[in-house]
């Protein structure tokens, strides 16, 4: 897409030049399970097009975010039926954004769970397989009755 960054992870994870666990995609957006994920489940909705923030993004592509975190959280809900789904995005360093393409994570949530936003410590990777294939089988039986 336009205006993609070589030096951005998330640029060539849309281009295909970087693996992820896709478990969504439409024109504007791409989601995908974090390899750094807080919980099981924690997924970021991602624009397509390279954004920095929230104050560069289109109008366009920030309602494209919200129908697919809407989208893939009732899939979370439905799946992993989470206590509750953090939704909340960062924007610059001091509020902790780490990666520089516009984001927004969903994260599920227990009572009592650590309120942490990132880590980096890796996911298992048989897990976050296994979890992105139950999202995408469930979005598509709710896109098939649709």
């Amino acid at each position: 897409m336009d205006h993609a960054h070589d030096d951005c992870i998330f640029c060539r994870i849309i281009a295909g030049r970087a693996p992820c666990h896709r478990v969504h995609e439409d024109e504007l957006t791409i989601t995908f399970l974090d390899i750094f994920p807080v919980t099981p489940g924690h997924a970021l909705v991602v624009t397509k097009e390279h954004f920095e923030n929230i104050f560069e993004a289109s109008e366009e592509s920030l309602q494209a975010v919200a129908a697919s975190a809407r989208r893939v959280s009732g899939a979370i809900r439905r799946c992993l039926a989470p206590e509750g789904l953090a939704v909340f995005q960062l924007n610059g360093a001091a509020a902790g954004q780490s990666v520089f393409h516009y984001h927004m994570h969903l994260l599920p949530r227990s009572a009592g769970g650590s309120m942490k936003l990132h880590t980096r410590v890796p996911g298992d990777e048989q897990e976050l397989r296994q979890i992105a294939e139950r999202l995408v089988a469930a979005l598509a039986e709710v896109e098939s009755r649709d």
